[in-house]
């Protein structure tokens, strides 16, 4: 089994079966994309840039999960929504995290939720961005890479 360090060092091995869908494969998981019928998709899986905005909602949910498990308190009726806000361009604005608490929820543990939730290394990792290099190189005799998914 793979530990939390090995899983942050592993390559994403990226593959194109057709069309517009995209699979990956990161560690032992798969993840298929696509693009919506009106992006000439089949419309078979969310497009890349839902996932990169889902990675945000689901990491900041996990910060919440986490909080709530340290002190007792069930998170199965909390929600999760997240808002995106975009300028005419069809560029990203803002994103706006909403967590719905159930009336039981405690007062005093309100504001320690949403500062678990700011807290998701997704988030941190867009306010201190990486270094993102793209290259090419070939493969020789135009052999395939074959995968094994």
């Amino acid at each position: 089994m793979q530990t939390a360090q090995d899983r942050s060092l592993t390559d994403i091995h990226v593959h194109f079966p057709g069309g517009k869908r995209i699979e990956a494969k990161v560690g032992v998981h798969h993840i298929v994309t696509d693009q919506t019928l009106a992006h000439g998709g089949d419309d078979c899986a969310p497009e890349p840039f839902e996932l990169f905005l889902a990675s945000l909602a689901t990491c900041a949910g996990l910060y919440v999960i986490g909080y709530c498990k340290s002190r007792g308190i069930p998170s199965e009726a909390i929600e999760l929504v997240q808002h995106h806000q975009f300028d005419s361009a069809g560029h990203l604005l803002r994103v706006e995290l909403e967590i719905v608490l159930p009336a039981s929820f405690p007062d005093k543990d309100r504001a320690g939720v949403v500062r678990a939730a700011q807290s998701c290394k997704v988030k941190k990792t867009l306010f201190s961005p990486p270094e993102i290099v793209v290259n090419a190189r070939s493969v020789p005799n135009d052999s395939a890479v074959s995968v094994t998914v």
